[in-house]
């Protein structure tokens, strides 16, 4: 044990939330140590990621203190975790009876019962803005705890209830993505992927949030290739280039005799570039 303060990076709640939490008293916690926490929320179940030190906190955006670890789990915190799934599941069949006797126009997807019990949160999707004050009247009499209401999206909603994608492995906002990042069709198109959407969509029918992960290097690289329709002067003399292959940095060729190749860009001795109404540039 020990009485000086320490500081944990911790993943806690159905949404992935993850905080710096603070620890008195404790041995020293190691990565992956499930612990007892106290949010803002209330008393939760936590997963320690890393010591709180100054790199790790470096990417984090909120550099707030989230609260502190209370314990390590014992064997009654692992059965009242299993008697809390029980009641999450007794709590949403009782809020979609409720959700459809007040005949409101949403759609619940998952509900979270906080270890403590100070709380019960019901996500839910809707087009459009629910009043659903008397829900939460009607919830709070029957379930005697806070109740909270939190719409989503379609990505969220992945995040909640998604298990593996394509690749094999856990989908990324179930964990390590703390925030969804935008995705285009221009990222795909870069990649030189397949644009049919079936093939480019995760398990929430949007674009794959790993399309972005390298874009930027596609950018990168990209901007040290000449562009295509541009004409080169190689050792085997000047060529017109007709594709790119990004990531190899080597474009594809055609020579005056017809000859195709693939040159490296550190082959490619000059690049003309012509631009619209002037004569060609040597570079």
């Amino acid at each position: 044990m020990t009485n000086e303060a320490s500081g944990y990076i911790v993943r806690y709640g159905s949404t992935r939330l993850i905080g710096e939490f603070t620890s008195k008293g404790l041995a020293e916690l190691p990565r992956n140590a499930a612990v007892i926490i106290k949010s803002d929320r209330g008393h939760e179940w936590g997963e320690v990621l890393s010591p709180a030190t100054e790199r790790v906190k470096s990417f984090m955006k909120d550099t707030s203190t989230a609260g502190r670890i209370i314990r390590m789990v014992t064997d009654d915190d692992y059965r009242q975790r299993d008697q809390n799934r029980h009641e999450e599941r007794n709590e949403f069949l009782g809020c979609q009876e409720l959700v459809n006797e007040h005949k409101l126009q949403m759609q619940l997807v998952d509900v979270e019962h906080l270890f403590g019990g100070e709380r019960v949160v019901f996500y839910y999707l809707a087009e459009k803005r629910v009043d659903f004050r008397e829900l939460v009247k009607a919830l709070a009499r029957k379930y005697r705890s806070r109740i909270e209401m939190r719409q989503i999206g379609v990505r969220d909603e992945a995040k909640l209830l998604a298990d593996y994608g394509d690749c094999g492995k856990t989908v990324c906002c179930g964990t390590h993505l703390t925030e969804m990042p935008p995705v285009s069709m221009k990222m795909a198109k870069l990649q030189k992927t397949s644009l049919d959407p079936n093939k480019l969509s995760g398990r929430c029918g949007r674009l794959k949030c790993c399309l972005r992960y390298e874009y930027e290097t596609y950018k990168s690289y990209k901007k040290e290739l000449p562009p295509v329709g541009s004409t080169i002067i190689t050792s085997q003399g000047e060529a017109k280039v007709t594709n790119q292959e990004i990531l190899s940095e080597c474009v594809q060729v055609i020579y005056p005799d017809m000859k195709r190749t693939i040159v490296h860009k550190k082959d490619i001795l000059e690049v003309i570039k012509k631009k619209r109404g002037e004569n060609p540039a040597r570079q």
